[in-house]
């Protein structure tokens, strides 16, 4: 676990409900889903705006400058399928949501 970090404690974000992060100068959407915790990068491809000032309706959040969508579980970008974000592993442990800051594979493919 030497390269995740502690983001979030587990109660503090409800199913439905994301939010921005900074993890060691990174920001990173932190999205809860059902029971799983997804992280992607929390800046939009389109205009830079931070997604975590979007919302989430299921697995799917909306940049809140023009409406650009992404699935958080996967990364893909449902506007521009040639823009995704890269996703990043989390895990739950002694209550807190873990970040690893390596990417894992995105939408596309590795990155």
């Amino acid at each position: 676990m030497d390269n995740f970090h502690p983001v979030a404690a587990v109660d503090s974000l409800a199913d439905g409900a994301c939010r921005s992060v900074e993890v060691r100068g990174q920001r990173l959407l932190l999205a809860r889903v059902g029971d799983g915790f997804h992280a992607v990068d929390d800046t939009c491809p389109h205009r830079g705006a931070p997604l975590g000032s979007g919302f989430l309706q299921g697995r799917e959040v909306f940049c809140p400058l023009h409406g650009w969508s992404f699935d958080v579980t996967s990364g893909a970008c449902l506007t521009r399928p040639d823009k995704p974000l890269r996703r990043y592993a989390t895990v739950i442990r002694d209550g807190q949501v873990w970040v690893s800051l390596t990417p894992s594979e995105s939408a596309s493919g590795p990155v």
